[in-house]
């Protein structure tokens, strides 16, 4: 059974045209290798170029969507499975049980949330799940770098800084799941 990579990232394409590229790389990459990626179900921004390129390189594709959404019909309407969740509390625990491992791309404050509540999640062993930030353009500089005030200035343990890989290309993904799965203990 293929292993579910949830990806968050941003429901606009942002202003760079280096973040759309790498949304539909990293689609194509994730489907190519087999792996199923479950992400927050929209067809447009960000989102929907990564779903796009998935399903376009037969991949399987899985969306939950709020149905306080639905009124604005953003919903991909071609994926693999598209979940219809109460809320978006509901929707980032209904991505984070089907997630084997989770991908971040630039997006706004909900990628950032998203984020931010999956690696705290596994700071408080709720989870040992592979994190990787793709820092596409130095688009998380400035959060890595708070990271390391927080350490700083003792509000987190140095050995937080380990929580999330941070890669500079989309090609560095796989190999960093796999690294990541290959030092996991065999009880996690």
């Amino acid at each position: 059974m293929s292993k579910y990579v949830c990806v968050y990232c941003g429901s606009a394409d942002g202003s760079r045209p280096e973040h759309a590229e790498a949304a539909a790389a990293l689609g194509s990459a994730l489907a190519e290798e087999g792996f199923s990626i479950v992400y927050g179900g929209a067809r447009v921004g960000l989102m929907g170029r990564v779903a796009d390129a998935a399903l376009a390189s037969g991949g399987r594709v899985v969306g939950v969507m709020p149905k306080q959404l639905a009124r604005y019909e953003v919903e991909h309407l071609g994926l693999t499975e598209l979940v219809w969740s109460d809320g978006l509390h509901e929707r980032k625990r209904l991505m984070a049980d089907r997630a084997d491992a989770f991908v971040v791309l630039p997006g706004g404050f909900g990628t950032l949330d998203e984020a931010l509540e999956t690696i705290n999640m596994k700071q408080l062993k709720a989870h040992a799940k592979p994190i990787v930030l793709v820092d596409i353009e130095g688009f998380f500089t400035h959060l890595v770098g708070l990271f390391d005030a927080l350490t700083d200035h003792g509000f987190a343990y140095a050995a937080s800084r380990d929580l999330c890989r941070v890669v500079g290309a989309v090609g560095d993904v796989v190999p960093a799941l796999r690294g990541t799965w290959a030092e996991a203990p065999a009880h996690v």
